[in-house]
C-alpha cells in the first residue's frame, strides 16, 4: 500500500518515535524510504542576526552537515537491515517547503513526520511544520504526535 515512504526528521523524540512508525510498515509492503532532514533557515537567520561572521557560518553549516550525516546513516543502517532501500536528503530551507519540494520530486505514496505540538494557539495539536504539510500535500500524510505526559 505504502511503497515508498518519505520521512522528514528533526532528530528530536517525536521523529524518532515515528521512525518506529515506519519499521512497522515493513511488514505492510512498503520497500523505500526517503529520509530528509532540513537543516532550518530560522536557526540561519538566528545565528546571523546574532554577529556570527560568514566564515563562522560556513563551518557551523558544515558541522551541522556532518552531525546530520551521521544520524542518518545509522538509521540507514536500522532500515536497510530490515531490507528498505533507503535514500539520505540534506536540505537547508525552510522544513515544510523542503518536504512539498522533495513529495513533488520523489512520488512517495506516504509522508511520515512527527508533530511538537508546541507552537501557537491555531497550532496546539500540531506543530507548525506538520499542520502546513497537511494542507499542502499530495500525498496522505501520517503525523505521529508527542506523548501527551512529555
Amino acid at each position: 500500500m505504502f511503497k515508498k515512504i518519505l520521512y522528514s526528521t528533526d532528530f528530536s523524540d517525536v521523529a524518532l518515535k515515528a521512525l518506529g512508525y515506519i519499521k512497522q510498515l515493513k511488514e505492510a509492503g512498503s520497500q523505500e524510504v526517503v529520509i530528509l532532514h532540513v537543516i532550518n533557515q530560522r536557526t540561519i537567520d538566528g545565528l546571523m542576526r546574532h554577529a556570527i561572521s560568514n566564515s563562522n557560518l560556513d563551518a557551523w553549516l558544515i558541522k551541522a552537515k556532518e552531525v546530520a550525516q551521521e544520524s542518518l546513516t545509522e538509521m540507514r543502517r536500522e532500515l536497510e537491515d530490515l531490507g528498505f532501500s533507503v535514500k539520505i536528503v540534506i536540505k537547508t530551507g525552510f522544513p515544510f517547503s523542503e518536504i512539498l519540494k522533495l513529495e513533488e520530486t520523489e512520488a512517495p505514496s506516504i509522508v511520515v513526520i512527527g508533530s511538537h505540538g508546541r507552537s501557537n494557539i491555531a497550532e496546539i495539536f500540531l506543530g507548525s511544520v506538520s499542520e502546513r504539510v497537511i494542507r499542502r500535500c499530495k500525498q496522505p500524510v501520517m503525523v505521529i504526535k508527542r506523548d501527551p505526559a512529555e
